[in-house]
This record gives C-alpha cells, sequence and structure tokens, in this order.
C-alpha cells in the first residue's frame, strides 16, 4: 500500500500516486502535449501514456477531452500569472507564456470553444486592470485589453505571414517582440476618445 502523495518507480521514472500527483502530472503531460500538436491531434490516451497513468485516471479526476483543454488551459493561465507576479524572470515568464499562447492558439484553431472551457483569466485580468487608468470607462478599458491581446496572440499565430506580408523578415525576432509590445501598451495606455 502506498502513502498519499507517494510514487513507485517504473521504467525509472516515478509514476504519480494519488489524485493531486496525478492530476499534476497529467496537466502538465497534456500541456506539452497539447503545444506541440494541438489538443484535437492528441487523445486521453496519449496524455495517459505520457503522464505514465492510466488513461481512467484521467476521466476520473479531471474529466471528458474539453474539460481537460479547460483545466490545461487554467493551469497555463494561473502559472503564468504567478510568475508574473513574482517578478519572475523575463526570461522565464516568456517562455511559460509562450507555451500558454501556443495551447490557446491551438485549442481556438481546433475548434475547441476556450472561453467556455477556461474557467479562470487571471492575466486578461491584470492587463485590463492596467488598462483601467487610462480609459474613460470599464468598457474602453476591457475593449483596449481585448485589443492588445488580440495585437498578441495574432502576432504569435501569423508572424511568419505578417513578417513576410509586410517586409520585417530581416528584422531580429528580440527587436520585433520589443515593438509589438510597445504597440500593445500602446494600446492599453492611449486614452479612450
Amino acid at each position: 500500500m502506498t502513502t498519499p502523495g507517494a510514487t513507485r518507480d517504473r521504467d525509472d521514472e516515478k509514476t504519480p500516486v494519488g489524485r493531486d500527483e496525478v492530476v499534476a502530472a497529467v496537466l502538465a503531460h497534456a500541456a506539452d502535449l497539447f503545444a506541440e500538436r494541438g489538443p484535437a491531434a492528441t487523445s486521453i490516451r496519449d496524455v495517459a501514456a505520457r503522464s505514465g497513468v492510466n488513461h481512467g485516471l484521467i476521466f476520473r479526476h479531471i474529466g471528458t477531452k474539453d474539460q481537460l483543454v479547460g483545466a490545461v488551459l487554467d493551469q497555463l493561465a494561473q502559472q503564468t500569472s504567478v510568475q508574473l507576479e513574482s517578478g519572475a524572470s523575463a526570461a522565464t515568464v516568456e517562455a511559460e507564456g509562450e507555451r500558454h499562447w501556443k495551447v490557446l492558439a491551438r485549442a481556438i484553431l481546433d475548434g475547441f470553444p476556450v472561453g467556455e472551457l477556461q474557467h479562470r483569466f487571471p492575466g486578461a485580468a491584470m492587463v485590463i486592470d492596467r488598462a483601467k487608468d487610462s480609459h474613460a470607462d470599464d468598457r474602453a478599458a476591457r475593449i483596449a485589453a481585448a485589443n492588445a491581446l488580440a495585437l498578441q496572440l495574432g502576432w504569435r499565430l501569423f508572424g511568419p505571414f505578417l513578417r513576410s506580408a509586410t517586409g520585417l523578415g530581416n528584422i531580429a525576432e528580440a527587436e520585433l517582440r520589443k515593438d509589438i509590445d510597445i504597440c500593445a501598451a500602446g494600446i492599453l495606455t492611449a486614452p479612450s476618445a
């Protein structure tokens, strides 16, 4: 018998044991798989195999594929928010944020109703709060936040096309990312009409 939180060795890896370990492993591995290939091309069995758990445990502890996608999106949003609030390095925040953006983009493109599946949006709430200082009312601040987020997501989804179509292919990625961030910040801080 294993105690809660214990793990069993399996082929030089640790097998998650107990609800908390299983859920943590499943969410981490599902996020990686969703970022790599998208949720539509990833089965519950794929996630179970990568996580080292029986696929029935995913259904028991998390639920359906849609619920798994929502749980992964919530987890990634929370992780990114915690890193931003804790003052983590820009590289750490960017790496975690990039994974979140990839999962979000792939889920949207795969047709998952992410606005319904994800329950917490701490990053968006932070962007809205930042916009409220420069905009006349709550609605204007929310629209500015949505536009800034759309700019960031659009570049992540369509960056190669946008670079080619607008003749920006020769600009270094870091320099372009900085310029995009400046544009997004301008949207948030520009007073509404």
